[in-house]
């Protein structure tokens, strides 16, 4: 009795294991979003890219990338990340 107790509890931990719904939904995860900000200009010659930070994430940021390589979290409406915005996209 005891053994087949345990083979039944085994067997439903396995099946929830294996359903779908049991699974992570990583689609929901944004990839990359900004909680502290720096605030200061980086200067634009060391600056290779910037991108904005999902729609899901909790304040809208942009992640600037450096020569270094080094990222920073920046704020999407200073004047100078505006500017850099707009020299990249037009590269």
């Amino acid at each position: 009795m005891r053994a087949s107790s345990l083979c039944l509890v085994f067997g439903l931990v396995l099946l929830m294991a294996w359903t779908p719904e049991a699974q992570p939904v990583a689609a929901a995860v944004p990839e990359r979003c900004c909680f502290n900000f720096i605030d200061f200009p980086i200067p634009t010659d060391k600056i290779v890219s910037a991108l904005k930070t999902g729609s899901k994430c909790p304040a809208p940021g942009v992640v600037v990338t450096t020569k270094k390589p080094l990222e920073f979290c920046v704020k999407p409406d200073e004047e100078w990340v505006k500017k850099v915005m707009n020299n990249l996209e037009t590269v």
